[in-house]
């Protein structure tokens, strides 16, 4: 049974949507009531506030509140322990494992919850470098997550997404918990990744960084092998061609350092580093938003001021819709999503030569 496309020709014919041969019945998915391939912030944001997933601030930028958790829920993050990739995983604390029949369990009743549903589908690239570049498929519940990665990763042509198979999926549903005592998961929240069958299942958390972290983890398993270095960094690139690399944990200043407007953009947060330079994992930027401001840090500021944009946990003013940076009434941990090409300084390629400087943030925040 071929997958249903969006029911109004205007989203089609209009926006210039085209849905991919490879269809949602290839991923089980024969059962849902629409299907919105591949649409653009604008549509996006009308989907999202129509179906109340949020609200629009001041200037246009779309604010949403992900509820229980407002970061990256590692404890309930496994991997199927499965027997073509088990000698190849660092069982422990990090890589928990869960079995196939259980993956397999949550992966029937994700299919049977999205049955009836309309499902937004985003086709992206994760990898500036072409040699190094997987193709990825984002198929959520809520048009904002959908929105969220296609800021994060890369957008392929018109002409690739007629063709486009993707190598890794990642299935989203924040309304569908687990139960541990069946399922063998921690709590009703679960991250999934089968690297066997190139799947990964999201649920019961609405943080929007779960997407982007599982397919980094899926670099980072990948990049090795290929002769590639993955790292989580920022990075830009000086007018004379002088490579610099920023580590650090979460909050230390690395998108920060990597905005310098005297500098080109590489990216702010995952990277590779090969045999022919260094290149973003992300086609987009997630900044932390905590005590921002226009004095210091302009860029930023003004990003999460644009249309396009999504902002996470900030408290808004109900009447004005004004953005209040330093109240951490919703979290600490306030997130922008936009794209990297909305960045004045960004590079067009989002590559550059080997680093000559290498800074490791070392003041973090705890």
């Amino acid at each position: 049974m071929a997958s249903p496309i969006v029911t109004r020709e205007t989203d089609v014919e209009n926006l210039g949507v085209r849905p991919s041969r490879y269809g949602l019945a290839n991923h089980g998915l024969d059962g849902v009531e629409t299907a919105y391939w591949n649409l653009s912030a604008a549509p996006l944001f009308e989907h999202a506030l129509q179906r109340r997933e949020g609200q629009l601030t001041k200037h246009g930028a779309f604010i949403a509140l992900t509820g229980e958790h407002t970061g990256r829920s590692p404890n309930d993050r496994f991997v199927v322990d499965e027997a073509t990739t088990r000698g190849d995983i660092w069982w422990g604390d990090v890589n928990r494992p869960i079995t196939e029949e259980n993956f397999e369990r949550v992966y029937q009743k994700m299919l049977k919850h999205l049955a009836g549903k309309e499902v937004f589908v985003q086709d992206c690239c994760c990898g500036a470098n072409p040699n190094h570049r997987l193709r990825i498929r984002q198929i959520s519940e809520n048009a904002w997550h959908n929105l969220f990665a296609r800021n994060m990763f890369i957008q392929p042509s018109d002409e690739e997404l007629e063709t486009f198979e993707p190598e890794f999926t990642v299935l989203q549903a924040p309304s569908l918990t687990a139960d541990p005592s069946a399922d063998g998961t921690t709590s009703g929240t679960f991250i999934l990744v089968n690297l066997a069958k190139r799947l990964i299942l999201v649920g019961g958390s609405a943080y929007a960084g779960e997407i982007k972290k599982s397919i980094f983890s899926i670099m980072n398993y990948l990049m090795p092998a290929q002769g590639v270095l993955p790292m989580h960094c920022s990075a830009n690139v000086g007018p004379a061609g002088d490579a610099a690399i920023f580590f650090g944990l979460s909050g230390t200043g690395k998108t920060t350092l990597s905005a310098d407007s005297s500098r080109t953009l590489i990216g702010d947060d995952e990277h590779g580093w090969g045999a022919d330079g260094i290149f973003n994992f992300e086609g987009g930027c997630y900044a932390k938003t905590i005590n921002l401001t226009h004095e210091a840090e302009p860029e930023i500021y003004d990003l999460c001021h644009t249309f396009g944009s999504i902002i996470e946990n900030v408290v808004m003013n109900p009447v004005s819709r004004e953005l209040d940076f330093f109240d951490s009434a919703h979290s600490e941990n306030g997130r922008v999503s936009y794209d990297i090409a909305k960045v004045s300084n960004a590079s067009a390629t989002g590559m550059a030569g080997h680093p000559k400087n290498i800074v490791m943030l070392t003041c973090d925040a705890f």
